[in-house]
């Protein structure tokens, strides 16, 4: 038998699961296509489906080839065929069943701020598919990217991992180059999760443009001339979007060492299911309990 559910305000939250028919998230990614970058995804992906069970969730490439590496427009043609496959199944067995309606997918940008140039062709393979999708804004600013960004920081021996700890790290950096891609929008955009990063570490943090040359050298300058000595690079980014040598070139013009990407961190993977659920106006209340 059932144990029957806890009474009153301390009771365990039930089990989520997506929505019956609800479209599918798909995680749209930059960048030039590898195993690498389709290992990444794939743990993003995982990450959404664990925090809710009977998501459908697929990986498009904004450059792939549509062979070893499906392109996003591809992934949403697919997305509206299986969708319409799975209502001629259920007629032909006899069910009744709606017309499919609404988007058959979310498109999820795997971007933490803004980048025009991204965005658009994002738009532009959206459109080119011709699937009923929506699109999600960015992944940041957030307190959670803040709180990955001091953990990579950490994980590079560039900060303590906890305040709270009485132990201090030699190596700890006194300012920190947030560098990120995308223009002076996207700097704009860093800053306020720079200002968030700044609270944890209580140090000064700058956002800096990466694809902008002289953009990390002046900011690295302005945060010594403020008195920083030791400065680290932490990338506001995570990391396909990013392009090859972007990285050791701001740390050779800062002087000081760099973190590593986001990568999949576990707070991204929950920030992409957020954006999915937020667009559908899906809350965990909505979402169906698992029987």
């Amino acid at each position: 038998m059932p144990r029957p559910r806890q009474a009153g305000r301390h009771r365990r939250p039930e089990p989520l699961a997506a929505p019956e028919g609800a479209p599918a998230l798909v995680l749209a990614v930059p960048g030039e296509p590898s195993a690498a970058v389709r290992g990444l995804a794939e743990e993003l992906v995982s990450i959404a489906r664990s925090e809710l069970p009977g998501l459908e969730a697929a990986i498009g490439f904004l450059d792939g080839d549509d062979a070893e590496f499906v392109s996003l427009a591809g992934v949403l043609r697919r997305a509206v065929a299986l969708r319409v496959e799975r209502y001629e199944l259920a007629r032909a067995a006899g069910r009744e069943v709606a017309e499919p309606e609404g988007p058959a997918a979310v498109v999820v940008p795997l971007l933490v701020g803004p980048d025009a140039e991204l965005m658009g062709r994002i738009r532009q393979a959206v459109a080119d598919s011709g699937a009923p999708a929506e699109l999600t804004d960015v992944l940041g600013p957030h307190p959670l990217l803040a709180e990955a960004l001091h953990v990579r920081l950490s994980e590079a021996g560039l900060a303590r991992a906890d305040r709270a700890r009485l132990f201090t790290v030699t190596t700890a950096a006194d300012g920190i180059v947030l560098a990120t891609t995308g223009g002076t929008e996207a700097v704009q955009a860093a800053g306020i999760t720079g200002m968030l990063l700044a609270a944890r570490l209580a140090v000064p943090v700058m956002a800096a443009a990466l694809d902008q040359e002289g953009s990390v050298a002046a900011v690295a300058e302005q945060l010594r001339n403020a008195g920083s000595a030791q400065l680290a690079v932490a990338p506001y980014l995570v990391g396909p979007e990013l392009a090859e040598g972007l990285l050791d070139d701001a740390g050779k013009a800062a002087d000081c060492p760099v973190a590593e990407p986001l990568g999949a961190y576990p707070a991204v993977g929950k920030l992409v299911l957020s954006g999915y659920m937020a667009l559908l106006g899906i809350t965990p209340q909505q979402a169906a309990p698992v029987r």
